[in-house]
């Protein structure tokens, strides 16, 4: 949700950024042309007022109209000198009454033409477009030069622009660095926000993944952030606690009614076989009450195992997982033997963080079931392997194996597929070993195994899990 929110948040401050420093950007340029364009018109106005009173050479007073003439193309030339930019008083016919540079003429086309030809009809030439800071154009203004009513010349000027956008693109650089500027503290800012934000979301995101683990204790802590995400976070809290409780009153139950059924049944089996010294031996009614009852009571001793392991918590250490899976393969080769199934294995000293009680429980309930599911002549194989962070025992049988609605069943409390239930057993032998794995941050996969059989793959970290008590045991390889 960070990475999505946050350039969400950028990028619509980068957009509120755009849209002020764009406008800044274009009335500033905007504001250093009128400055120039202003100069312009007033020069021509002043130039303009020279010119008016320099009269037509055919005047009697020829002295007078050479030295108005003269002290116009001086002022021109001055102004060209000190400003770098060409101007002109130019009559109506297109020949020059003062200008400069000396060998600067009105052009035939352009925008000094289209200024002149506008100049012309008694009006001063329209503002010039913008100049860029890219375009390498001048400005041209002109006004004309009005005598009894009538224009008799018009002022024109050339204006460069070099200066005027080198001053446009060094506003602009400062417009960017205050927009660079805003945009860090604005980056920092969603960092900020967005982490106030987010941190409650995260502390109970983790604390669900607790939950759903088995790490029923795990609660959210106080923490800062929207009111909306602390009432939340309250509510959570309060959800985990009336489900840590209804799980505790059901362990509870079970456990209870495991151990509270257990003797009255004892006690019952103890009469079913008082009651069969009476009857006559081999009487098929008595044996069959008796196998009932001795499932009952295996039935009873796993629903009261399987409490103790959902409600307990692990005593992790390190351990060498391939001395416990040789130790479990050892213990079961007599049974193996005895239905002629071949059982082997390959366990190479490995160390992971597990509960050597709790592992070597679920091995042996893996074990049991790929042996009492394989037919004689056949071979069933644990090999114990390590793969980075975890350690993995693989428990290969070579039996009828499971179809793939079943493998989504297998380990579900109680089940057995229809075709194994002549096979002695209750259905809780692999929930136990799921529980027990679960407790220490194992777990439990099943998979088909080619041509035919099961595999069975029990996974414990390499890595201390969170949460569980642990004791410090072989020290890591």
């Amino acid at each position: 949700m960070h990475t999505r929110l946050l350039p969400l948040l950028i990028v619509l401050m980068a957009a509120v950024l755009l849209a002020l420093g764009v406008p800044l950007a274009v009335s500033l340029a905007g504001a250093q042309q009128q400055r120039v364009v202003v100069d312009r018109i007033d020069d021509t106005a002043r130039f303009a007022a020279l010119a008016q009173f320099v009269t037509e050479p055919t005047d009697p007073v020829a002295g007078d109209i050479n030295e108005r003439r003269e002290t116009l193309s001086s002022e021109l030339s001055s102004y060209h000198t000190v400003y770098g930019i060409r101007a002109g008083v130019f009559y109506r016919n297109d020949s020059p009454m003062a200008h400069a540079p000396g060998d600067w003429f009105l052009p035939r086309t352009g925008e000094v033409r289209d200024a002149f030809e506008e100049a012309l009809l008694s009006r001063r030439s329209h503002d010039p477009e913008q100049v860029w800071p890219w375009q390498r154009r001048s400005l041209v203004v002109a006004s004309p030069v009005i005598r009894d009513g009538d224009v008799v010349a018009v002022v024109v000027t050339d204006s460069p622009t070099g200066q005027m956008r080198s001053r446009i693109l060094q506003g602009w650089l400062v417009i960017g660095a205050g927009e660079a500027a805003a945009m860090l503290l604005a980056v920092g800012a969603a960092l900020r926000l967005t982490g106030w934000v987010l941190r409650p979301v995260r502390i109970l995101d983790a604390t669900t993944h607790d939950i759903a683990t088995g790490r029923l204790k795990s609660r959210v802590a106080a923490a800062g952030g929207p009111p909306e995400l602390r009432r939340l976070a309250r509510s959570f809290n309060e959800m985990a606690d009336n489900v840590e409780s209804v799980l505790e009153q059901q362990r509870a139950f079970v456990a209870d009614a495991s151990h509270q059924l257990r003797n009255p049944l004892s006690a019952l089996l103890l009469r079913i076989e008082l009651l069969a010294l009476e009857l006559p031996e081999g009487n098929q009614e008595i044996a069959s009450v008796q196998a009932e009852g001795k499932r009952l009571a295996q039935v009873l001793d796993d629903l009261l195992d399987l409490a103790l392991a959902e409600h307990s918590e692990a005593s992790l250490q390190i351990a060498d997982i391939g001395a416990l899976a040789a130790e479990r393969v050892a213990a079961w080769a007599p049974t193996a033997e005895a239905k002629e199934v071949r059982l082997t294995g390959t366990c190479p000293p490995t160390t992971a963080w597990a509960d050597p009680v709790a592992l070597s429980s679920a091995l042996d309930a893996v074990i049991d079931n790929a042996v009492k599911f394989t037919p004689g002549g056949e071979a069933v194989e644990v090999a114990v392997a390590s793969n980075g962070d975890t350690v993995t025992v693989v428990v290969t049988d070579n039996g009828p194996g499971l179809t793939e609605e079943e493998l989504a069943r297998v380990g579900d409390r109680f089940w057995r597929s229809g075709r194994h239930q002549n096979i002695k057993g209750s259905g809780l032998g692999l929930s136990i070993t799921r529980a027990l794995l679960a407790a220490g941050g194992g777990s439990i996969a099943y998979a088909s195994h080619e041509p035919h059989g099961l595999r069975v793959t029990v996974t414990v970290p390499r890595n201390a899990p969170a949460g569980g008590t642990t004791d410090q045991g072989l020290s890591d390889r």
